[in-house]
């Protein structure tokens, strides 16, 4: 935690300072970088090497709209971008426009490095019906400080051969279909390391997933105070539907966490029948993929799709930039119908639910759930205090209620810290 504050407290601090040298500096130096006409923009190397034509589309619209003006993209890499952005801040040197993982936004909405996009918000195509994993994790106090651009899913990776066997002929539609359908992959495969659904018992993304379904979240905002709300009606029935399912399905311990060992690789070594998480799971199943699918993770009501978190990224606007307004009309252009519809035919899911097709992944972006974003949301996690619930749930150490009570009152107070 304290590593964490540090880290976030240096960001604001690059910040203030790349922000005073822009606004001491703006009446001389606001024509000049206007003079230049020119729109940086940094995406990941997946654009460059799956969509290129969807970026100069994007760009030729752009500059269709704003002649005189020229864009220059700068790919990317996922593991060292957010050093090289905190150096930019710092120098006061930072793109126009910049892609973010949807988890790596709350840091820098907290630290005040995006420019807030409220007001232009309703000039977004389908931003009333944004996938709401993707457009939650761009609002920060109330403000939208970044655009949707794709999602990656939650699905099931089931083995059909097994399920087959099992003498199951149609995938479950309902939760309670799945648990009957689990039983049979368990009365079929007695050997006590298989797991008809292989979760690991402190996997927090799929038992939160449960909580969203019935109603429930992690916490709200009340009074301007974080409230944890785990231990309220609808939170209390998806932590018991989560400990149903998981009893009746899952040999994996009640204390692991989900990539020790890693879900595909139980899989792959034959320990599982079928497995929930990212859709790219289907690719590390061993011997088994000529006889792998997928289907969507149902939820308790049945025909509707279990909430899941998504991954994904989105589109922000660094507040240092001296073109706000046209790094905006950049990112109108790049995530319109038409940009959405090119980015879905090369297989990626677009940022609306109004847009989504009908393969697997996306039918189950349909419902999704994102992760409070408060400025010490990673202090929750850090802390395993979702983990610690879960384990004292599934070991029966605490009751549901005594056990999400606690988890509550950790939550506000992490949440609410300085």
């Amino acid at each position: 935690m304290k590593q964490r504050t540090i880290r976030l407290a240096l960001l604001a601090g690059a910040l203030a300072v790349a922000v005073a040298a822009s606004t001491a500096g703006a009446a001389v130096n606001e024509p000049k970088a206007r003079s230049a006409n020119n729109l940086t923009v940094w995406l990941q190397v997946d654009a460059r090497s799956g969509w290129p034509e969807v970026v100069a589309a994007a760009t030729a619209q752009f500059k269709q709209a704003h002649p005189g003006w020229d864009v220059t993209v700068q790919y990317q890499n996922w593991p060292d971008h957010l050093q090289k952005f905190d150096a930019t801040l710092a120098a006061n040197t930072a793109p126009d426009v910049i892609e973010m993982g949807n988890t790596e936004m709350t840091k820098y909405m907290a630290a005040g490095a995006f420019a807030d996009l409220s007001s232009k918000k309703s000039s977004f195509d389908n931003s009333s019906s944004w996938l709401k994993g993707l457009a939650a994790s761009a609002v920060f106090g109330g403000k939208t400080y970044g655009v949707p651009y794709y999602a990656g899913s939650r699905v099931v990776t089931y083995r059909t051969d097994l399920f087959k066997q099992a003498g199951i002929n149609k995938l479950p539609t309902s939760l309670g279909e799945y648990t009957v359908d689990a039983r049979k992959l368990a009365k079929k495969n007695s050997a006590k390391s298989f797991s008809p659904v292989y979760i690991a018992g402190t996997d927090w993304y799929v038992a939160m997933s449960f909580v969203y379904d019935y109603g429930g979240q992690i916490a709200t905002r009340y009074r301007g105070n974080w409230v944890g709300t785990l231990d309220r009606p609808a939170a209390l029935k998806g932590l018991a539907a989560y400990k149903a399912f998981f009893q009746a399905s899952s040999r994996a311990s009640k204390t692991a966490i989900e990539t020790r060992p890693n879900p595909y690789d139980v899989y792959a070594q034959g320990n599982a029948a079928s497995m929930i998480g990212p859709g790219w799971f289907s690719c590390c199943t061993g011997d088994h993929k000529a006889a792998t699918a997928q289907f969507v993770m149902p939820g308790h009501v049945k025909g509707q799709p279990m909430p899941g978190f998504l991954g994904g990224s989105d589109l922000a606007v660094p507040v240092t930039s001296s073109s706000k307004s046209e790094a905006a009309d950049w990112i109108k252009a790049f995530t319109d119908t038409t940009s959405m519809k090119a980015l879905q035919a090369k297989g990626n899911i677009p940022n609306a639910t109004n847009l989504l097709g009908r393969s697997v992944n996306e039918r189950a972006a349909v419902r999704s759930w994102f992760v409070p974003t408060a400025k010490h949301w990673v202090d929750v996690e850090n802390g395993n205090i979702l983990r610690n619930m879960l384990a004292q749930i599934l070991r029966g150490k605490q009751t549901i209620k005594q056990a999400a009570s606690s988890a509550s009152d950790n939550i506000a107070l992490v949440l609410n810290g300085s």
